[in-house]
């Protein structure tokens, strides 16, 4: 199958907002790959590689060979063609990456061009979601989607399932279980801003919910196997060899067999959890400060599977199996005064906030469902905009990206950087801050030259973020935690902006 084919349907994707629509193009298209070409489509058509990293950046996608007159490429030339990109490393490997990407670029037709820089740089934006893919997937195969979609979260991913699915039906795809030692997708938790709404999300509960300490950390799924243990992040990357300590409490624990879901983290010696980037850190390398399992959950004990048992089972299985110690700290009330201060509690320690859980509900692993309800604390400030960056994939030809800065009052008219995001724009926004920004570019004739454009620091902004943590990559040293844009706010100025001070004494 051609390359082009997949831009085509991802195109005609992107064009509607009718999810049957969408299904139904990319029903179409995978019914026509072959066998041995449907997880590699399946995975395009989600807008997504089959390599993690690449190692080409935008520098390398900055300047494009002039794009080819017909399509040529299948869509094995280009996995064929990352493959080796993904490879390379070592002395001379900067120039090779370079020359392979022109290669591939070169071959490639202008619609095609497109898609695959929004492909390499994560920017593929057509509205075709794993959920939207999963249903495709099973009206091409003519097979149950919660089947499909079982399937997918135990194999760890929908492009897994799609093999099974095809040559083998509803069958095949219940054949795929829970598997200790591979890792599943996990349950995420929806969102409310309160307490109470999220009480409200769950409706009466007789028994009570439960209410769980959201840890600032990085969520960690361990699998054991008699003496062999596996960790998996939560987007599946395996980090056993760097997280020694907490192989060691899986070995400790009185099971041979067992999944296990939760987070680990760095605390400080009075007890407090230390800044996220320590943790992230720590888990990007075998060194560093020590960090600590805590988990909420688990999914498999002893040759038995608990993925489909109330969330009241396997809270009992856990407190068995898990000392108090390594369990995040919960409370199970049918009180909302009570509810309400243990997470009150829970943020003076220094932690995220709570997710409040349905015990009645199964583990519905890779969704994200009504059962669990997180509630954070959102924070806001007024920054200006510093610079701004083209966008790619559906937001090609608008600035996107914006540099965000707080004011610095020992410096009239000045302004430290602590952030980007693309976050929170919608269509009309995006067109609104491209005209914008074009009018505030410092240099109005170089816009469309360079990838970033500065901009004259006039436009205040709303961030929401959740939280500010240590960075060395910025010159205030802080950086905003998952920041996305509320509001342009037209009627400040940027001398009214937030001060670094303000957002130094939010990092702690």
């Amino acid at each position: 199958m051609l390359l082009g084919d997949v831009v085509d349907t991802s195109t005609t994707v992107a064009a509607t907002r009718s999810r049957k629509a969408k299904v139904a193009a990319i029903a179409e298209l995978l019914a026509r790959a072959s066998p041995d070409e449907r997880e590699l489509v399946t995975a395009y058509l989600a807008g997504t590689l089959r390599q993690r990293r690449t190692g080409v950046g935008w520098r390398s996608l900055s300047s494009l060979p002039d794009p080819a007159d017909r399509a040529t490429l299948s869509v094995t030339d280009v996995d064929t063609a990352l493959e080796h990109l993904a490879g390379l490393a070592g002395p001379g490997s900067q120039s090779a990456r370079q020359d392979a990407v022109q290669a591939l670029f070169a071959a490639a037709t202008a619609p095609e061009q497109t898609w695959l820089r929004g492909a390499i740089s994560g920017g593929v934006r057509q509205g075709a979601l794993d959920a939207v893919v999963q249903e495709a997937v099973a009206a091409a195969a003519d097979v149950p989607l919660a089947a499909v979609r079982r399937a997918a979260m135990l194999a760890g991913s929908t492009t897994a399932a799609v093999h099974a699915a095809f040559e083998g039906g509803a069958a095949a795809l219940a054949e795929i279980g829970l598997d200790v030692g591979r890792a599943v997708q996990p349950m995420l938790a929806s969102s409310a801003p309160t307490v109470a709404e999220a009480l409200a999300k769950l409706g009466d509960r007789p028994g009570g919910v439960a209410v769980d300490a959201k840890l600032d950390g990085i969520r960690i799924q361990v699998h054991r196997d008699g003496e062999t243990v596996a960790v998996f992040t939560r987007s599946l990357d395996d980090i056993t060899e760097r997280l020694p300590e907490v192989v060691e409490v899986a070995r400790a624990l009185p099971a041979d067999r067992f999944v296990l879901d939760g987070e680990v983290l760095a605390f400080g010696p009075d007890g407090r959890p230390r800044p996220f980037q320590e943790t992230a850190s720590r888990t990007a390398q075998a060194a560093g400060v020590v960090v600590t399992p805590h988990f909420f959950d688990l999914l498999h004990l002893d040759g038995h599977d608990l993925l489909d048992a109330p969330g009241t089972d396997r809270s009992a299985a856990l407190e068995q199996l898990v000392p108090q110690a390594h369990r995040v700290a919960r409370v199970v009330t049918a009180d909302a005064a009570e509810a309400e201060a243990f997470a009150a509690e829970v943020l003076a320690a220094g932690h995220e906030g709570v997710v409040v859980k349905d015990l009645a509900a199964p583990y519905a692993a890779g969704r994200r469902g009504a059962a669990w309800v997180k509630v954070k604390p959102v924070h806001t400030l007024d920054l200006v905009v510093l610079a701004v960056e083209w966008g790619s994939g559906r937001r090609q030809g608008t600035l996107s990206n914006i540099h965000l800065g707080a004011r610095d009052p020992a410096r009239p008219g000045e302004f430290v950087m602590i952030g980007k995001t693309f976050k929170g724009m919608t269509d009309q926004m995006l067109a609104w801050q491209t005209e914008r920004f074009t009018e505030l570019a410092l240099d109005p004739s170089t816009v469309g030259d360079h990838y970033v454009v500065p901009v004259r620091p006039e436009q205040v902004v709303e961030i929401a973020f959740d939280g500010v943590q240590r960075s060395s990559r910025y010159p205030g040293g802080a950086a905003l935690r998952f920041a996305r844009v509320v509001r342009y706010r037209d009627d400040k100025r940027a001398e009214d902006a937030d001060t670094i001070a303000e957002v130094l004494r939010l990092r702690g």
